[in-house]
């Protein structure tokens, strides 16, 4: 059996984007991608200043230090929507549920500028419960259907699901909505919820960094 060698196709998709990086204002690279290809090598490729998805090392670096250059669509998105519900971040009790370097690591630093109390949980962390209760706002991305019930939402919260799962055929969030909403202030819908909003904030990045 002949083994697959990944190497060569990475080398073909970096050719594709030192030519992307020449003819256009913005690149972004559709994840997950085939298995093989090496992701993190692709995007420290990506010149910031082409970066869409702001996922380049040197613009997660500057989430932190506040001088940012693009912010990844998918917590901005969740910044944009928080935001229109007026809610006041600055002493308030944030949880994500979600570590990923895509949403739950930079959406906590996001969050920490706006003077809020983060906690960041994942599937893994024991007792879910015990700390969601204490949300006003509760960020949920894990993947895993239904795993957020009534029980553990704190009563008036705002709770946004960044979840994207099928089940029998249909698309649903992480979150029981129809039994949620009964306690929460708000909650977003899966689709049609955190999903457009962040296609807007791709928009808005690559808009900026063109007209820089």
């Amino acid at each position: 059996m002949k083994e697959y060698d990944p190497e060569p196709e990475t080398d073909a998709v970096m050719e594709t984007l030192d030519i992307a990086v020449r003819e256009t204002s913005g690149i972004l690279v559709g994840h997950p991608l085939p298995e093989g290809l090496d992701f993190h090598r692709i995007i420290e490729a990506i010149p910031p200043e082409r970066d869409i998805e702001g996922l380049n090392p040197a613009n997660l670096g500057l989430i932190i230090s506040g001088e940012t250059m693009v912010l990844p669509p998918t917590p901005a998105a969740v910044m944009e929507i928080v935001s229109r519900t007026e809610t006041e971040l600055k002493g308030s009790e944030v949880v994500i549920v979600n570590h990923s370097p895509i949403l739950g690591r930079p959406l906590a630093v996001m969050m920490l500028r706006e003077d809020a109390t983060v906690t960041v949980c994942h599937v893994f962390t024991g007792d879910l419960s015990d700390h969601t209760r204490r949300a006003d706002v509760l960020v949920v991305g894990a993947g895993v259907p239904g795993l957020i019930t009534q029980k553990h939402v704190k009563p008036g919260a705002v709770v946004v699901d960044v979840g994207m799962n099928r089940v029998d055929g249909r698309v649903c969030g992480d979150v029981d909505a129809e039994g949620v909403l009964e306690v929460a202030g708000a909650v977003t819908p899966v689709p049609g919820g955190v999903g457009p909003v962040t296609v807007a904030m791709l928009m808005r990045n690559l808009v900026d960094l063109a007209t820089r």
